[in-house]
Formats: structure tokens, sequence, C-alpha cells
């Protein structure tokens, strides 16, 4: 889970309505975005394994609390692979 305080959560919230309102895609457009900050403010190693970690986190955030509770709704709907 993103654990961000509240105090914080407005003003990334409004980074992620500048991204709705770009239209920002899944198909490169946030590959872009994310390589293009990566580069242009994370120096050092350390912080690049960190932002690393980061994205991969995200990921998994997102199979967890998106992706598998979807599966688990078509598996209802149409049975699970016997």
């Amino acid at each position: 889970m993103p654990y961000v305080k509240p105090a914080r959560r407005p003003a990334l919230d409004k980074v992620v309505d500048a991204l709705l309102a770009a239209d920002v895609c899944a198909d490169g457009d946030l590959n872009y975005i994310l390589f293009k900050y990566a580069r242009q403010i994370l120096p050092s190693y350390a912080a690049l394994k960190n932002y690393r970690a980061e994205l991969r986190e995200t990921a998994d955030e997102i199979g967890r609390r998106i992706l598998a509770p979807y599966e688990d709704r078509k598996i209802i709907e149409n049975g699970d692979v016997t």
C-alpha cells in the first residue's frame, strides 16, 4: 500500500490530476515520464536502486489490490482452470 501521510496527499493528487489531464497512457507515455524523471532528479546509484524498487512495489500493489480481485471475480463467473 502506498502509505502517504494525509497532509502530503493533496499535493500529490495534483500530479495525478495533471497526468489525467494530459491523457497519459500506459503505452509508452508513463514509461517516458518515469524514465525522464529518474534521469533528471536521481543522481546516485543508491537513489536509482530505491526508485526501481518503488516501481516494483507499485507493480506488486497494482497486482495485489486491482488485478487479483478482478481475476477472482472472473474465476467465479467463468470457473477456474482445471
